[in-house]
């Protein structure tokens, strides 16, 4: 049976009758089996591989005052998450305080308030502001989660990296959003993972890593730190590092498994001894656990330029 093909920004990925209305797709079309009907008055086409935004937007689209948010907008903002909040896959959506709320399969609906400024519009979707984001993220999340969520959203390096990195939002945004919503649910969550939040951490894993180090009772690490070689030129970027004792440490994930990667590490490793710096390299099964590996290594590191314990 012969079907009228989808206006083509219908098949980038769901849509909600709403939108198809719109571009003249009669209610026939959209009932066809081609669709796959993932919630009440959205769409999807069988075999999408659409992502993000797209995947989500027939949601933000279903009226003019649903916006995505929680883990759902956090996901948008390519925010990383811990592992409680990784798993959790359902959608997000609330409308302002007064409408009704959001109620739909596999969704979690939230009645919220929104000052100006804390709704926007990204990858074709509505949805909370990343300051905004990780503030809600407080009312599901553990003090550990919200310092991995807000390193991300905060982190930024400069022009001497590799690849510059703009934050998407700043640790003075997120007080103000503290300091604006304190009646908000998880504000004690919110005001404790502030006092650790540091700007230039890239990942999960290097924020656990952090948080492991510190709690240890172990210095902390600085972050964005440069090594620079002998014709002034940045040449080894340390994850973390100690300047004081000129001590690199590297998270190696799974990314350092191939042979490229392989020989990338030990050049790297090379130019850190050759700037008169011990690397540390630090693996997933050191962070693992309730006693991880890479306390003691890397306490042992610090012992061996002359470190000790006050």
């Amino acid at each position: 049976m012969h079907r009228a093909p989808l206006p083509e920004h219908l098949t980038a990925g769901s849509f909600s009758l709403r939108m198809s209305d719109k571009a003249g797709v009669t209610r026939t079309r959209t009932a066809a089996k081609d669709l796959a009907t993932v919630s009440r008055g959205v769409r999807v086409s069988l075999g999408s591989d659409a992502k993000g935004g797209a995947a989500l937007r027939a949601y933000t689209e279903l009226d003019d005052s649903s916006a995505l948010t929680h883990v759902s907008a956090a996901r948008i903002w390519q925010t990383a998450l811990g592992w409680r909040l990784a798993e959790d896959w359902r959608i997000h959506l609330a409308r302002r305080a007064g409408f009704s709320m959001p109620r739909r399969v596999n969704v979690v609906g939230h009645l919220l308030r929104f000052l100006p400024g804390e709704l926007v519009e990204y990858d074709g979707v509505r949805l909370t502001s990343p300051a905004r984001t990780w503030l809600d993220l407080a009312a599901m999340a553990s003090v550990d989660d919200l310092v991995i969520a807000g390193d991300s959203l905060v982190c930024a390096h400069g022009p001497e990296f590799p690849v510059p990195r703009e934050p998407l939002c700043t640790l003075s945004e997120l007080r103000d959003m503290v300091a604006k919503h304190a009646g908000a649910r998880g504000i004690r969550t919110a005001r404790a993972a502030l006092e650790l939040i540091r700007v230039g951490s890239d990942s999960q894993p290097e924020t656990t890593m952090r948080l492991a180090l510190v709690r240890a009772g172990l210095p902390e690490p600085k972050l964005n730190h440069v090594l620079w070689g002998v014709h002034v030129t940045p040449v080894v970027w340390p994850d973390a590092a100690y300047p004081e004792w000129r001590i690199s440490i590297q998270y190696d994930g799974a990314g350092h498994g191939g042979a490229e990667q392989y020989q990338r590490d030990i050049r790297r490793q090379s130019l850190t001894g050759e700037c008169g710096w011990l690397e540390v390299r630090v693996s997933k099964a050191d962070l693992d656990g309730p006693r991880p590996a890479v306390v003691p290594k890397v306490r042992a590191a610090l012992e061996s330029r002359g470190w000790r314990a006050r």
